[in-house]
């Protein structure tokens, strides 16, 4: 497949192989573009940013509306290139690419929604005779980069909002999952998009970065990245807006009172998504000791018949991580948990890319397991017997991205939400759980700003006042 660049798909010599991480097969290719690309892909995007601006708010929603459908027309096929790419298995790439619909849908509704206020220049002596708004305006150029994780709807995350705003964009996918992003801009550009809105470069994002972040007409950078990525950006950026999505170590408690089928049911499913390659998944159980037991060991039922395996057969909950060095990271951190003294309750094993769910008990604190973001089939169970407890070693990480409880007593509900630092609680949820049209993002090393599209809408735009000064 070929990157966009200045209004034209355009290939390159060099080029990267995009790979099936179930069976290392080659997919396909895409190009490897040089820092000279960055730089046509920069110049063009501010051209791009000329005609953006211009267009009139009911064509931007026409051209996400169409692209909306034109991708759940396709579903199948988008479903199909989400799966065999990624690690995402059939049935959960159809769901990806649902919510792909539904994040341009929005898109397009809130484009129509991007309201300004009056102004009260009277309030304060001396505005007797003025009369004003304030309105927003699009911000110029938005660099894009997006994780491999979700491929196609964290694209439209980025790109539904910055055009529905009246921006241009540079996205810069994943290196190892281009292939959906590539398709989701084939379907812009049918769905009327001017070509000049969009560049679509790919290749290395450490020396593409180098030349794109700092940049002085990028005018905003959206990210959705590690905490290493997210601090090279932020020390290399320089003064534009920064948004960034920069993953955790999520935290569910699950109380005394708490259904502890549900409770249990949903948390397997949190941790285990996407061979928990999931930003908000489920990493720390801290589990009230009366009910202890009781849920560990359904917990460990269910995870036992997790089928794992072919990510395209209809029977598979869970396919492979990313990559073979991947699942042989966390093969490594579950080996130093046991070595400090965890208990593998049950998985443990990998092979090649497929790691099996894993649930560990007794992880000390300083295990590499417990305190970085594992981004892998892995669940610690603690137990704890308090609530000051449980509070304390849920926020005693520096992210804050979803924590979640489960539990019927309302009163101490809200006493856990509003204490838990965090940028969303779910009750009776696992942290797993994220609506397109919500605010999304974290506390802490977890990020800067707020996805959702309204909320990207707010980020990727300005307010600009207008008074007017009446005789």
């Amino acid at each position: 497949m070929k990157m966009f660049l200045d209004s034209e798909w355009v290939d390159r010599e060099k080029k990267i192989p995009v790979r099936d991480p179930f069976d290392d097969s080659i997919i396909d290719h895409v190009p490897s573009a040089s820092p000279e690309d960055a730089e046509l892909a920069l110049a063009s995007a501010v051209k791009g940013f000329e005609v953006t601006r211009k267009m009139p708010v009911f064509e931007r929603a026409t051209v996400l509306r169409k692209t909306a459908d034109i991708i759940s027309s396709r579903l199948e096929e988008f479903a199909t290139v989400i799966a065999r790419e990624g690690s995402k298995t059939i049935r959960e790439a159809r769901k990806e690419a649902s919510r792909c619909v539904n994040t341009l849908t929005v898109s397009g509704e809130e484009a129509k929604r991007l309201f300004g206020e009056t102004i009260p220049f009277d309030s304060f002596p001396g505005g007797e005779n003025k009369l004003g708004y304030y309105y927003r305006f699009p911000i110029g150029v938005v660099l894009a980069i997006t994780p491999f994780n979700d491929p196609l709807n964290l694209v439209a995350h980025k790109l539904g909002p910055a055009f529905a705003a009246g921006n241009s964009v540079i996205l810069k996918p994943a290196t190892v999952t281009p292939l959906s992003a590539i398709k989701l801009a084939e379907a812009l550009l049918e769905g009327g998009l001017p070509p000049a809105a969009l560049q679509l470069i790919t290749g290395s994002g450490a020396m593409l970065g180098k030349t794109l972040v700092p940049d002085e007409r990028v005018r905003m950078v959206s990210a959705t990245a590690g905490i290493e990525a997210g601090e090279a950006i932020a020390a290399t950026a320089g003064i534009k807006k920064i948004g960034m999505e920069l993953g955790s170590n999520s935290p569910v408690i699950v109380w005394e009172d708490a259904s502890v089928d549900w409770a249990v049911e949903s948390c397997v499913s949190g941790a285990f998504w996407a061979a928990g390659q999931n930003c908000i998944g489920v990493q720390r159980l801290y589990v009230h000791g009366t009910i202890y037991e009781e849920f560990k060991q359904k917990f460990v039922n269910v995870t036992q018949r997790y089928k794992i395996g072919n990510k395209m057969l209809k029977g598979t909950a869970m396919g492979p991580m990313i990559t073979e060095g991947e699942a042989a990271r966390v093969e490594n951190w579950v080996k130093e948990s046991v070595e400090m003294g965890a208990s593998v309750l049950c998985g443990g094993g990998r092979d090649k890319a497929l790691m099996e769910p894993t649930v560990l008990e007794n992880v000390p604190e300083e295990a590499t397991i417990h305190k970085d973001e594992v981004f892998g089939p892995t669940v610690n169970l603690y137990r704890v017997d308090a609530f000051e407890e449980a509070l304390e070693k849920a926020n005693s990480l520096p992210f804050g991205l979803h924590a979640a409880v489960f539990i019927k007593d309302v009163n101490l509900a809200f006493k856990f939400a509003y204490e838990l630092d965090c940028g969303g609680v779910m009750i009776n949820d696992s942290t797993d759980y994220r609506l397109d049209s919500m605010p999304f993002g974290g506390t802490q090393k977890s990020g800067l700003g707020r996805e959702g599209i309204k909320f990207s809408l707010q980020e990727m735009t300005e307010p600009k006042t207008i008074c007017f000064h009446i005789d």
